[in-house]
């Protein structure tokens, strides 16, 4: 296998070891959406970017002066001091005015302790005083229920934010932006001020509460009450020093994302490729003057974020929160109206086909081109780390291997005529291991799915955690490696209790996905795994699967909610359309109060809380060890 000076791979294997090439029409298709003409030169021999192990004395190729992070300025001849801090400097060469991004990182993540904890889709883990959705007040609550069963984490779906129009985006995983949190999410009783709006508020809450007897979320109708109670509150509010300081510390990133947030809902369309020509661009003149115009409308969805900051930091006091970090956004959205430049105009990412999805998978999310990405000293992604991480004590990345490569599929193709694209792993993983270190949280790697074997190496060398699901795993959990999550399904898999039953698989039959085979096969390996034999209670089902998890000698185990409630049905399947099946929409039955007096989630607890993954409520392993 080779791959081009712009990334491009000849070819892959796919996961039967088939060897896919690709063809030209491919390539040239996605050179166009990289911006690539013919006669282009290659990315510059200079590099934009550099990265610097930490406690290392490395040599220099030219005399200049380094400006660090803090502003300090020195002088380097022809090596680089060996005690340089971690974080991201400047370099300027003596002849020349090209400046280099230079990342001091260390080599590695931190490493949490051993422990166990829940996996939480928030917005189905309502309560009756919700409005019909989770919120951060109830992500608060099974913090603390978790921790009286000894659970030391959860790991929430991504929180990132939606557009602030309807339709409202079901799927967490295609967020508007991945640096900024979903309103949705507020506890609007617990926002300053929220008793003086009287019977206003008591009728909104009354309405909000009355969704929660409906097993699917409407999330327009939670963003209508929700949008209304809280405007009326930032009607009132008086201003705070907080607020201000919020503000200020988040200024570069919050003011235009406050920005793309006003101009969506005076356009009330939340995809800016809609907008008139001159609200498109975040540089334009007609932006600035709307901001200027436009102040207090700009100020409320700044306030809004600091509200959420707010309360996520409350919910975060509980429990180590684990973030899931998405593979991309909308491409509508504020993050690719900010950083259009970067992003790949005419590709999306997805994956080739395989065992669960024999079609393969376009996500409809843009990637970054590779080169334009180092161009910019990937503060993009330093940006969506950092955000990734703020209150949390972990984070998954999903598809990690997208930092190695990412499939991308040309506008038209369809999923089997993609092709994977490089990007330089080196550096994204040393900004991960340093934001790590930075935010004293550990790190997940999502690697399933097609992985080449250099993949799970390099996370291993960076002691990030591997993703072990024991639907596709052939060892037996016994034989898990430490250094990993183990779970026994995801959002994305049947539930023990649906793959059981069988409900999961007639579901698929009735509209026509899925690979019945492939079920079948993993019905078995449940079976095998746990000596559950036909006509066992889809509970007992359930808990024998987590017995046989809880031997795993993985550093952290991870649980599903909705196999602590015997949900049959999965909160998303693959490759279906909104018309097919509601995903992500699916309440859990009796929401918290179910959780806190049901059996079942005890038995998981004991099943999980065994010898090296008690752990503690401390926030993690300060070593790398």
């Amino acid at each position: 296998m080779g791959t081009d000076p712009w990334g491009i791979d000849s070819g892959y294997e796919d996961t039967s070891r088939h060897w896919h090439a690709t063809s030209a029409e491919t390539r040239e298709a996605i050179l166009a959406a990289m911006g690539v003409t013919a006669g282009d030169a290659a990315p510059a021999d200079r590099d934009p970017v550099r990265v610097v192990p930490s406690g290392r004395r490395t040599r220099w190729a030219e005399p200049g002066t380094l400006q660090l992070e803090d502003g300090t300025h020195l002088s380097v001849r022809d090596r680089l001091p060996p005690d340089l801090p971690c974080g991201y400097h400047e370099f300027r060469a003596a002849r020349g005015d090209m400046a280099q991004r230079v990342i001091v990182a260390p080599q590695d993540c931190l490493v949490p302790e051993p422990g166990w904890g829940w996996s939480v889709q928030l917005y189905a883990a309502r309560s009756r005083a919700s409005w019909g959705i989770g919120d951060l007040a109830d992500l608060r609550r099974i913090g603390e229920w978790a921790r009286g069963l000894g659970a030391v984490t959860l790991l929430v779906n991504p929180l990132a934010a939606g557009a602030p129009v309807v339709p409202q985006e079901p799927s967490p995983y295609f967020p508007t932006s991945r640096r900024f949190l979903n309103p949705l999410y507020l506890r609007v009783e617990e926002v300053p001020g929220a008793a003086e709006l009287g019977p206003l508020l008591d009728r909104l809450a009354a309405a909000g509460r009355a969704l929660g007897d409906r097993r699917l979320i409407d999330r327009d109708e939670v963003f209508r009450l929700k949008d209304q109670a809280l405007r009326g509150l930032w009607a009132r509010f008086p201003g705070s020093e907080a607020f201000e300081a919020y503000c200020r510390e988040r200024s570069p990133e919050l003011d235009p994302f406050a920005t793309w947030c006003a101009l969506a809902a005076a356009h009330q369309r939340g995809d800016w490729r809609t907008w008139p020509a001159e609200h498109r661009r975040p540089d334009m003149p007609a932006v600035r003057r709307f901001a200027r115009e436009r102040p207090n409308e700009v100020r409320y969805h700044q306030w809004l974020q600091w509200l959420l900051d707010g309360q996520l930091a409350r919910a975060a006091r509980t429990t180590k929160l684990v973030h899931d970090l998405p593979i991309g956004v909308d491409p509508g959205g504020a993050d690719a109206w900010a950083w259009q430049d970067i992003l790949a105009d005419g590709c999306t990412v997805g994956a080739p086909p395989d065992l669960f999805n024999p079609a393969g998978q376009d996500w409809n999310l843009p990637p970054m081109v590779p080169h334009k990405l180092r161009a910019a000293g990937y503060g993009p992604f330093i940006q969506t780390i950092r955000a990734a991480l703020r209150h949390a004590g972990g984070l998954r990345i999903d598809h990690v291997m997208g930092l190695f490569r990412l499939y991308w599929i040309p506008r038209g193709f369809g999923p089997t005529r993609g092709a994977y694209v490089r990007y330089r792993a080196d550096e994204l993983l040393a900004i991960v291991a340093l934001e790590s270190r930075r935010a004293g949280a550990f790190v997940v790697g999502e690697d399933l799915g097609t992985v080449e074997p250099a993949v799970r190496r390099e996370l291993r060398k960076r002691r990030m955690l591997s993703f072990r699901v024991l639907w596709f795993e052939n060892k037996k959990p016994a034989k898990y490696p430490k250094l990993a999550t183990a779970a026994v399904t995801t959002h994305d898999l049947p539930t023990v209790a649906g793959l059981w039953s069988g409900h999961d698989l007639a579901e698929q039959q009735a509209i026509g996905v899925g690979d019945e085979h492939a079920v079948r096969a993993v019905r078995r390996r449940l079976t095998a795994r746990t000596g559950v034999s036909e006509g066992t209670p889809p509970a007992e089902a359930v808990a024998a699967a987590y017995e046989t998890l809880g031997t795993a000698p993985s550093l952290v185990l991870s649980a599903s909610l909705d196999d602590a409630l015997c949900v049959e049905e999965r909160p998303n399947l693959p490759g279906t359309t909104t018309r097919q099946r509601p995903n992500w929409c699916l309440a859990l039955p009796g929401g918290i109060e179910a959780l806190e007096t049901s059996e079942l989630p005890r038995r998981i607890a004991r099943a999980l809380s065994r010898s090296g993954a008690k752990g503690s409520n401390t926030p993690h392993d300060r070593t790398a060890s």
